[in-house]
């Protein structure tokens, strides 16, 4: 016998779901292979929203009744098993073995329970896009869940009060559209150039626009109503519409970052109207894509896609805590977390998942009559993994600040951040007033050396750098050496320095936390149309991920060949893209003569003792290398000129 068309488009959908989880785990490995792996969460959110309207249209229109008790029940048994056990087992092992992430795990806990975790994580500054700084966390992904949930407890009472109040499918459909386009226009107005766009990631306001076109869409094209029979040319255009759709998702998947302004401005609304436009061929019976994606591997994958997108994060966070040098084993290290995953999604999956969506009472009176022995030891050990970290939620209540030097390194950058945008300002002022300070180079002449040299004996500046290998002249000569830098939370970490080194009524230094390439090419076009865009342009990306040759080319072809671009590279060996990054930088230099590559992994290399626990960012002391380092080569490449 075939399949039924309500099987048919089920584990069709299975097949988007694996694709969805597939790119998301791979983007969270290494953003280099799925630049828009994040694009896996509207596909959850779409088919959630498919789903649950067809289901309640499926029910009413064949005269049948909803229950609303009977859906909860069953949402909590389906979704709750895997999250609480994911909650509790990374509870067991953080007692165990990273008691300094036991702070907040209570809350943590409860806010997930009660579905309004995604907004705990926006009021508590918890970054999706910046995993240093105190923000790592095991459970960061978990924001999808409660979104979902706030969808399941919503949407159906409303879908019960259009229905008793007989509202037409069509206006429930266009009450769900407009909805959806404001949701996708308040999320473009919020989206800010160069500011963490958290907010708006996790917001269920600035999400919404996914589930509800999934929606929408069962509404206007209900599964069970699709009837196969359709003429070979009509068939042939919809799975041409389906190649095209799927097309148009994959080259949107790899090639949109994670940083680029169009995916907040519009860019994920035409991926989640790009991706209902293919689960519309998905669920047709005629269509041929159903079948590609109901094979028996993704329908695996797709069962297991829940426990996949759980454990995937705590799986990293735990794996990457004991091997911190990542960079060193970019492919070993993300299949062992794979493998990982899977394995730890398989055990859930049986023995946990299952065995709770489909347990009665009875099943629980009779375990331990006729359950064999090796079910009652799995019992056990997950009753113990799960009383370890109910034990860990209680003790997180009185649990103090983990990682002081952490939550030092996140204030020091606060700190910066403020100080620095007053400066930041006064010296675009300065700038646009002195021409002279635009076209000065920083080189030094031999009438300049003499004055340094007085103007070092007779007020010497900064002396506190002369340990770490600049001289009093060099001090003296980098208060006229005019620079415009860009750059991510390590050279935020290191801006005061840099302000004092430097003359800070004609500098800028724009560095913020999570800060990719593609918002500072933004933030170089600004100061160059303001005209306050120094002969020396300063650049520290790569930590936060990759990027490639052809992006390193959009900087310095904005720049210009008339001034010099000095770029840091990384040190980053938490992260499998540190040599990518490097190495891209590398090749760059034989490109562009105006580029120099300023070496600190090298320079820092074996010196754990300059940087916070993190490995990345350097500490008070490393911070004091890290600069006067950056500093030092970039005198040395004017000298040069």
């Amino acid at each position: 016998m075939g399949k039924s068309p309500k099987r048919r488009f089920i584990t069709g959908f299975d097949g988007l779901r694996t694709l969805g989880v597939i790119g998301v785990i791979m983007y969270h490995l290494n953003p280099n292979v799925f630049s828009g792996g994040y694009l896996g969460v509207p596909i959850f959110f779409l088919i959630s929203g498919y789903l649950i309207t067809d289901h309640f249209f499926n029910t009413v229109d064949y005269g049948g009744s909803f229950s609303l008790s009977n859906f909860y029940v069953k949402r909590v048994k389906r979704l709750y098993p895997g999250m609480l056990f994911v909650l509790l087992a990374s509870g067991a092992y953080i007692v165990m073995f990273l008691k300094g992430l036991l702070y907040h795990l209570d809350q943590i806990f409860v806010t997930n329970v009660l579905n309004v975790y995604n907004w705990w994580q926006i009021f508590n500054g918890q970054s999706y896009f910046e995993r240093f700084a105190n923000n790592e966390s095991p459970f960061t992904h978990l924001w999808t869940l409660s979104i979902e949930g706030q969808f399941y407890i919503v949407w159906p009472i409303l879908l019960i009060l259009f229905a008793k109040y007989g509202i037409k499918k069509s206006r429930i459909f266009g009450f769900a559209m407009i909805v959806s386009i404001a949701s996708a226009i308040w999320m473009a107005i919020l989206y800010k150039p160069g500011v963490d766009p958290s907010r708006i990631y996790y917001g269920t306001d600035t999400r919404l626009f996914s589930i509800l076109l999934g929606c929408g869409l069962a509404l206007i094209w209900p599964a069970e109503k699709l009837k196969a029979g359709l003429r070979r040319n009509d068939k042939l255009k919809l799975n041409l519409v389906g190649l095209l759709s799927f097309a148009l998702m994959l080259l949107m998947i790899f090639t949109i970052k994670d940083s680029d302004p169009f995916l907040y401005r519009g860019g994920m609304f035409i991926f989640s109207v790009t991706t209902c436009i293919f689960i519309a061929v998905v669920a047709h019976p005629d269509s041929f894509w159903n079948g590609i994606l109901s094979n028996k591997v993704f329908h695996y994958i797709g069962t297991r896609s829940y426990g996949l997108y759980l454990y995937q994060f705590p799986v990293m966070i735990f794996f990457e805590s004991k091997f911190k040098n990542v960079a060193d084993h970019p492919i070993l290290y993300p299949v062992i977390e794979v493998v990982l995953i899977v394995l730890i999604t398989e055990f859930s999956f049986r023995f946990v998942e299952q065995p709770l969506a489909h347990a009665k009472w009875s099943d629980v009176k009779n375990f331990f009559h006729r359950s064999s022995g090796v079910q009652r030891i799995l019992a056990l050990v997950i009753a113990i993994i799960c009383l370890t970290g109910s034990y860990g939620v209680v003790k997180a209540v009185s649990a103090p600040k983990p990682n002081v030097n952490h939550s030092q390194l996140a204030d020091k950058i606060t700190k910066n951040e403020k100080t620095n945008k007053l400066k930041k300002q006064k010296a675009i002022e300065n700038l646009k007033k002195s021409k002279s300070q635009k076209n000065a180079t920083g080189k030094m002449s031999a009438a300049d050396y003499a004055r340094y040299k007085k103007a070092a004996k007779a007020h010497p500046i900064n002396t506190e750098f002369e340990k770490y290998g600049l001289s009093q002249i060099d001090l003296q000569r980098l208060k006229d050496v005019p620079l415009t830098a860009v750059g991510d939370s390590v050279m935020a970490d290191g801006s005061d320095n840099f302000m004092k080194l430097f003359d800070d009524k004609k500098v800028i230094i724009d560095a913020a936390v999570s800060r990719q390439m593609d918002a500072s090419v933004d933030l170089l076009q600004n100061y160059k149309d303001q005209g306050v865009l120094a002969p020396n342009v300063m650049v520290g990306l790569g930590t936060n991920g990759p990027f490639n040759l052809q992006q390193v080319g959009q900087i310095m072809n904005l720049v210009g060949p008339q001034r010099h671009v000095y770029w840091i590279n990384v040190h980053v060996p938490t992260r499998p893209w540190e040599k990518t990054v490097n190495g891209v930088l590398s090749q760059a230099t034989k490109k562009y003569k105006n580029l120099t590559v300023i070496d600190w992994n090298t320079y820092s290399a074996g010196h754990t003792d300059w940087f916070y626990d993190d490995n990345v960012h350097p500490n008070p002391d490393g911070s004091m290398y890290y600069t006067s380092f950056v500093a030092k080569e970039i005198l040395k490449s004017l000298d040069k000129k």
